[in-house]
């Protein structure tokens, strides 16, 4: 794909923005691009893709059906878009090229529930590729890696590459509700050396990051508080304070002691509850997260929050229900694979410096696939393809340098023929 070929791709899949589990749009539309471009020797669609039972953060069955209603009113193959019903995305395209290692890349594919700017100088306003979907954006650039992954596998299949080369399209990776979904299918089981990538992350047009680490373990768990109902005014002993246990545990959550071994991390990020004012309440709920520097120290931050719920429950004579939510483990690059995408992003034209390593600092459900790959005996790598952003991630002004898409096209091919080479 040349660059203008990738702009044109890349700002389709922008116009159309899906959230988790709802990218049915986006799911078809990468499968016709790539299957118009290469002559794949397997390509799996939704359910052949991903483990099913192992998909995480799941919305309700009406929400995913109101998004197949949308994605069925476009000009898209209705044989790929049938076997994506129910919410079951992403795609894995697979190459034989011979004898060679398996080579595996992950790109994410999802949106985000977030509303885009409609300033005209926010750049998608200005030329015309500015979301049609509304309350939903490309605000971390999935669109660019969608496009990037579709890039590479063309230019693989045109290359000399010998061994098998997958790329993973996957899905719901902002609410860290796919990665395990891929990781447990039989199509990563056979990787010897996995690459991912992610655009941005404060890194400029024409910065490379060989190897980024520092992922946060993280945790998700949703707390339901029940107490019982009285007037407030007449009779207040009756009730049963749900909110007021609800804020007992925030108040406490935020007091669980950090921990000597590495960083960690919590944050009750929604926290709702009652009916009126003269009426003690007999519900409240918390939405909330716990992450930490490796997987031991995330668990050791879930098992304090939920000590600390069910005490403030016990506190104010509540019951409390808890469930764990989505999840993912921490993981670091492999140096070896470091070193080759460090050699060869230094070779690639447009790309001005590299970085051999740095920490995202946050969390990010690729690690699923990682683990799996290095509990494997393989080895993972995780890069960082700079772009000039006016706003940050997860902001409605988020915008990728779309020369960007190619300098992650050419690091990225180039980094899997040069494993093959050393295979």
């Amino acid at each position: 794909m040349v660059t203008s070929d990738l702009v044109t791709l890349r700002r389709d899949l922008h116009r159309k923005p899906e959230p988790a589990w709802r990218e049915f749009y986006t799911t078809a539309r990468i499968v016709e691009e790539v299957q118009s471009r290469v002559d794949l020797d397997e390509l799996h669609i939704g359910p052949d893709a991903i483990v099913g039972e192992h998909r995480l953060a799941v919305p309700d069955d009406a929400e995913i059906a109101e998004w197949y209603e949308q994605a069925s009113e476009y000009d898209i193959d209705e044989e790929i878009l049938s076997q994506l019903e129910g919410g079951y995305t992403g795609a894995v395209a697979v190459l034989e090229r011979g004898e060679g290692p398996t080579v595996g890349l992950r790109v994410d594919i999802d949106g985000l529930p977030q509303p885009e700017s409609e300033d005209g100088e926010h750049a998608p306003v200005a030329e015309g590729f500015r979301s049609e979907h509304d309350g939903a954006m490309h605000a971390c650039g999935h669109d660019a890696h969608a496009t990037i992954g579709v890039g590479v596998l063309e230019a693989i299949a045109e290359s000399d590459f010998s061994g098998t080369f997958k790329v993973f399209f996957q899905p719901a990776e902002e609410v860290i509700g796919g990665g395990k979904s891929m990781a447990t299918s039989e199509h990563i089981q056979d990787v010897d050396a996995l690459l991912a990538a992610h655009i941005g992350l404060d890194h400029p047009t024409g910065e490379i990051v060989a190897g980024i680490d520092g992922f946060l373990a993280v945790s998700h768990l949703d707390a339901t508080f029940t107490g019982a109902p009285s007037h407030a005014g007449g009779h207040p002993e009756e009730g049963r304070n749900a909110v007021q246990a609800m804020a007992t545990a925030v108040q406490n959550l935020y007091s669980i002691p950090r921990h000597s071994d590495g960083p960690t991390r919590i944050n009750a990020g929604v926290v709702e509850g009652g009916t009126a004012a003269n009426v003690i309440p007999e519900e409240a709920h918390i939405e909330a997260e716990v992450r930490g520097k490796t997987t031991e120290l995330m668990e050791y931050m879930r098992s304090n929050a939920r000590r600390v719920i069910r005490n403030a429950a016990e506190m104010h004579d509540c019951e409390v229900e808890i469930e764990l939510g989505s999840e993912a483990p921490s993981a670091t690059s492999d140096q070896d694979l470091v070193s080759i995408v460090s050699e060869v992003a230094g070779e690639t034209a447009g790309v001005e410096n590299v970085m051999e390593r740095d920490e995202l600092g946050g969390s990010e459900d690729a690690t699923f696939l990682m683990q799996t790959v290095q509990d494997n005996g393989g080895s993972a790598c995780y890069i960082g393809v700079g772009t000039d952003h006016p706003g940050g991630h997860h902001t409605a002004t988020f915008d990728v340098d779309e020369a960007s898409l190619q300098h992650g096209v050419d690091v990225l091919t180039g980094a899997v023929e040069q494993i093959s080479r050393d295979w």
